[in-house]
C-alpha cells in the first residue's frame, strides 16, 4: 500500500480537490475496513446510499484518482492511503480513525494530573502558573480533539 503525504506532488493536488463530500465519505469507509475488499451493495448498505449506482459512481471516482482498485468480480479494494483536508488531522490506529490531538491531549492531562498528585498545591507563585498552564494547555487539547473529531466525514 502506498501513504502519499508530499504536499508538492501535483496529483496530490488534484486528489485533495477530488476528494470531497460522499466520495471522501467512501474513502474514510475504506481506510476503516482494513482493506479487506468491499462490494458495491454493501457501501451502498453500509452508508445508507439511495441506490447502488451512488456507491458505484464514488468508487469509480476513487479509482480513476488511484486511490482504490477493481477486482474482477467487482470487488474495490483501497491501494494508496493519502493526508488530505481533513485527513491530516487523524491517524489510523487499526480499524479506527482518532483525531492525532488525542495522544496530545491524553499525554498532558494525564501529566498535570501526576503534577496535581504527586506534589503539594501550595499558593506560591511556582504552583499558580505550574497549574494554569497545566489547565489550559490541556483545555485548548482537548478543545482541539473534539473540534477535529466534529469534521470528520460523518
Amino acid at each position: 500500500m502506498v501513504s502519499l503525504s508530499d504536499e508538492s506532488s501535483p496529483d496530490l493536488a488534484v486528489i485533495e480537490s477530488e476528494l470531497k463530500g460522499k466520495t471522501l465519505i467512501v474513502y474514510w469507509h475504506l481506510l476503516k475496513q482494513a482493506h479487506a475488499p468491499i462490494g458495491v451493495r454493501k457501501i451502498q448498505r453500509d452508508l445508507g446510499f439511495s441506490s447502488p449506482s451512488v456507491a458505484a459512481h464514488h468508487l469509480e471516482k476513487l479509482r480513476s484518482l488511484g486511490l482504490v482498485s477493481k477486482s474482477p468480480i467487482g470487488e474495490y479494494k483501497l491501494t494508496q492511503e493519502v493526508k488530505v483536508g481533513v485527513l491530516r488531522f487523524f491517524t489510523k490506529l487499526g480499524r479506527f480513525l482518532i483525531p492525532r490531538y488525542l495522544f496530545y491531549s491524553v499525554f498532558f492531562t494525564t501529566m498535570f494530573i501526576a503534577y496535581l498528585l504527586l506534589y503539594p498545591q501550595t499558593l506560591t507563585v511556582h504552583n499558580i502558573i505550574a497549574d494554569l498552564f497545566g489547565i489550559m494547555a490541556s483545555g485548548i487539547l482537548w478543545f482541539e480533539t473534539v473540534r477535529v473529531w466534529r469534521e470528520r466525514p460523518f
